[in-house]
């Protein structure tokens, strides 16, 4: 039997990460990772949970990595500390991946094997050959996974760009190939089948990009993903056309463009690029920053700029800045501040809400039917996006003809099953995710983030109380301390009438007698999380302390 199981990534943007398992053998398909929403109060990053890897440990032959975004390799230092086996990725992604494993105390070395687009490799009972994708990130690929049960197709994160800059095209041929020789399943990016069209061509950004920097009289600052290389060549080369000279800053868009230039993804004439210290020494129309932080990120390079608090970088009036990127839903708050502080410093900003200045590297409604119509698979399952993407995918599998039973819309820990050319839906296993903050991993659960939302959202209220432990007479208290609830001066009747609560729970023990700790505890907090809301409608955190002595 062939099993298919998706780790994480279905039902959720990020967490990418997929179990392929026949027999004894078992290979996984990327590692990703996702970034905390506001709900995760303290939390750095969120992983897929390893569990049932840890359980099979011994079947798993290599992880294949599709391409170098974060939702696809981020998890990879956390997964290589319990699983040292063979990871396998094209040469910039593992470029990305080593740059990464340098911040990562590995017990062991880790075995990074490079392969390419055309190429072919054996792992147990799998053969993989890797398929050439256009993505937003260069170096992607898709995989043909031939299998004791027929051929299993995944499509990575792809894009159809009939006219791509940087002549790496989505390879149809050899999809539609697959689709002759007869393809069991394939497993489809799902990101925007909600969107009609094709994607925009990167050709259409050029032109966007080429007016912008005739008509800019001053400085250019060029804000976009540090991983989109293609991007990044093309403001280069522009750059090179009107005479500008070209200043890299951000770390993450300086490690980024040391691998791809390394990698020969990024070509930059000798005497283009100077450091940040030469800028003054150049007129403003003959300098292009490009920098990180076109998202809005508290530490980037651009809100500094905008905070005015940027070391060598100061944003001035005549400057235009150009967020060559989209909106990720989530960062819309952070990101109109960033522009709005450029705003007031009196720069020009440039975005993709006014103008096309970027396009989503996820192909379209239209690009996923050609899809379907060169691949022609036996079974269909969308992946990659949330439940609604997967389901909008599906019905275009379904538009174009193919049988509801041939339709599969999984879910993370979904057993997908093949025997004998049928499909059927197995007993889950466990999967979920994985908290990290700071050095601990998986430390942290629902329990600890509700405590810090309601911190975070209506403050904390200490109960002070020394009793006696045998008689459980009151020693001292019950002093009341607040933070991030009311103002004591304003509010102190409130917390005066918290105390006399306090006093009702004590007045009603049954003494002598010893206390029962937890229990008055309990009824402390019922009764002024009660008495709060009711006079107040706010729920703090609130924590009774009672030393017994």
């Amino acid at each position: 039997m062939l099993k298919v199981i998706p780790i994480g990534g279905l039902g959720e943007i990020g967490l990418n990460m997929m179990v392929v398992e026949y027999g004894t053998d078992l290979m996984i398909v990327d590692a990703g990772l996702m970034f905390p929403n506001d709900y995760m109060p303290g939390i750095d990053l969120v992983i897929p949970d390893f569990t049932y890897l840890r359980e099979n440990r011994e079947k798993i032959r290599a992880v294949i990595l599709t391409h170098g975004h974060e939702d696809h390799i981020g998890a990879i230092p956390f997964f290589l500390r319990e699983f040292p086996v063979p990871v396998m990725g094209t040469g910039f992604t593992l470029g990305l991946l080593r740059a990464k494993l340098r911040e990562y105390l590995l017990p062991v070395e880790p075995d990074l094997r490079e392969i390419r687009a055309g190429e072919n490799i054996s792992l147990g009972p799998f053969n993989v050959e890797f398929i050439s994708v256009n993505h937003s990130i260069v170096d992607g690929v898709g995989l043909a996974i031939d299998t004791p049960e027929g051929i299993l197709l995944h499509s990575g994160d792809f894009r159809i760009d009939p006219t791509p800059v940087d002549s790496q095209f989505t390879d149809l041929i050899r999809f539609a190939h697959f689709g002759e020789k007869g393809v069991l399943a394939f497993f489809s990016d799902s990101t925007n089948a909600e969107k009609d069209g094709y994607t925009l061509s990167e050709k259409d950004v050029r032109k966007t990009l080429d007016d912008l920097f005739q008509t800019c009289r001053g400085r250019l600052v060029v804000a976009s993903f540090a991983s989109n290389i293609t991007r990044i060549q093309q403001v280069i080369s522009l750059a090179v056309k009107f005479g500008r000279k070209v200043i890299f800053n951000g770390k993450s868009m300086i490690t980024n463009v040391g691998i791809a230039r390394e990698q020969g993804f990024i070509h930059i004439p000798e005497g283009s690029e100077i450091g940040e210290r030469q800028i003054d020494q150049f007129p403003d129309h003959k300098i292009l920053i490009i920098t990180t932080g076109s998202q809005g990120e508290p530490m980037s390079a651009l809100t500094r700029m905008a905070q005015g608090k940027h070391r060598g970088i100061k944003i001035k009036r005549g400057d235009t800045i150009i967020l060559s990127s989209r909106f990720i839903p989530g960062n819309e708050r952070a990101i109109t501040s960033v522009i709005n502080r450029l705003y007031r410093l009196g720069a020009e900003v440039v975005y993709e809400k006014v103008s096309d200045i970027h396009t989503s590297g996820h192909a379209r409604r239209e690009e996923l039917k050609l899809m379907l119509s060169l691949v022609k698979p036996r079974f269909f399952v969308p992946v990659h996006g949330e439940y609604r993407h997967l389901v909008k995918h599906a019905q275009i599998a379904s538009e174009m003809g193919m049988a509801d039973d041939r339709i599969i819309i999984a879910e993370d820990g979904d057993v997908i099953s093949f025997e004998n050319r049928q499909v059927a839906l197995k007993t889950p296993v466990t999967t979920g995710r994985v908290l990290v903050d700071g050095k601990g991993v998986g430390d942290i659960g629902e329990t600890v983030l509700r405590d810090r939302r309601k911190l975070g959202g209506h403050g904390m209220v200490v109960v002070l109380l020394i009793v006696d432990e045998e008689t459980g007479e009151t020693i001292y208290g019950p002093e009341i301390i607040s933070r991030g609830f009311i103002f004591d001066d304003q509010g102190q009747f409130i917390l005066e009438d918290a105390e006399c609560i306090v006093l009702e729970v004590l007045d009603e023990l049954d003494r002598p007698s010893p206390i029962d700790q937890g229990r008055i505890e309990s009824e402390i907090r019922r009764r002024l999380k009660r008495f709060f809301y009711r006079v107040i409608e706010r729920s703090p955190l609130i924590m009774p302390v009672i030393i017994a002595v």
